[in-house]
């Protein structure tokens, strides 16, 4: 799953400018995408200061910060003074969504999950019933995902979709095993809860 690479009206963010760095016109960016390589070999980017409509720009060079994980150092071709820099401070680097990262199958960014429609196969009656049986009783509407939450950094584990539902939150594994039907497109997402599931997430 890629953890960001942020859509909005038909963008993919990929940055955000911070500041000027160093004396001729490079800015220091957080990185807002799981694939930074890719700036390095993007000859033009859409860069969008608040309020204005994206303008294309050419970037001239691109590395990443060993020192700080997620930044990058960005030089955009016509910026030659710390003052050019400090002009685009706050402003977004973008890539129209046509151009974003083909994921593999079985991936997804988080942004295609967020506002998809949860829905859970009830449990079923009997340890008998067939799989054919069990396919015939339609999901029950749980609620809508609002969020994504990952492991700590260096630390294993399986994301947890956050949904929102009519009474409270629910923390859903994102595993396969249990997300059986994952279809950002339609905005639906349909899982099988283990049993237990439902009584922790009242707990917690």
């Amino acid at each position: 799953m890629s953890r960001t690479e942020d859509k909005s009206g038909g963008w993919v963010l990929l940055a955000r400018v911070l500041r000027a760095r160093g004396r001729k016109g490079e800015v220091a960016a957080e990185l807002w995408t799981d694939f930074p390589e890719r700036l390095s070999s993007l000859r033009n980017v859409y860069l969008r200061k608040q309020g204005e409509e994206p303008q294309p720009l050419a970037i001239e060079r691109f590395w990443l910060e060993p020192n700080h994980p997620g930044r990058c150092v960005l030089h955009f071709s016509g910026f030659t003074t710390i003052s050019a820099a400090e002009a685009i401070a706050g402003s977004e680097v973008l890539l129209p969504l046509s151009e974003r990262v083909t994921l593999a199958s079985g991936q997804y960014f988080v942004t295609d999950l967020i506002g998809c429609n949860v829905f859970a196969f009830e449990k079923q009656t009997t340890e008998l019933a067939s799989p054919a049986c069990e396919a015939e009783v339609a999901p029950e509407f749980l609620g809508t995902v609002r969020d994504v939450f990952f492991p700590g950094e260096g630390v294993r584990g399986t994301p947890l979709l956050a949904v929102a539902t009519a009474e409270r939150e629910l923390l859903i594994p994102f595993a396969e095993e249990i997300c059986t039907y994952i279809q950002p497109a339609e905005r639906r997402i349909e899982v099988r809860l283990p049993e237990g599931l439902l009584d922790l997430n009242a707990e917690g």
